[in-house]
């Protein structure tokens, strides 16, 4: 039993993990929530290699994300990652919410990325 809530997340990642898996064809769209920032990249695991990737850290979005909610800021980034992947001809994948609830600022993430053309 996981004594830990960083042990609980990491024990529901594994689980989720054994059956998401990216390709070249529906490479795997993975999120990372921390308590400030959001993380998004889009991982081929056949080839091992990141395709894209988009975050609210950095100087160029932390300027657009200035006086934003977290909840909004994700939603930037999943506009980000998302028009990354349209311009490198990526329109499918497989979303892997990396055993966080699919709740909040993951749900919202994940939303914009289907708004902005992605499917899964």
């Amino acid at each position: 039993m996981a004594t830990t809530k960083l042990e609980a997340r990491l024990h529901r990642k594994a689980r989720i993990r054994r059956k998401v898996h990216g390709t070249a064809e529906r490479p795997r769209l993975t999120v990372f929530r921390s308590a400030r920032h959001m993380y998004a990249q889009v991982i081929d695991d056949e080839a091992n290699a990141v395709l894209a990737s988009a975050s609210t850290v950095g100087k160029a979005s932390a300027e657009s994300a200035a006086g934003l909610k977290k909840k909004d800021r994700a939603k930037k980034v999943g506009q980000a990652v998302a028009a990354l992947c349209k311009a490198k001809g990526i329109t499918k994948v497989v979303f892997d919410r990396n055993g966080f609830q699919y709740h909040g600022r993951v749900m919202a993430l994940a939303d914009a990325a289907r708004e902005a053309g992605l499917q899964f």
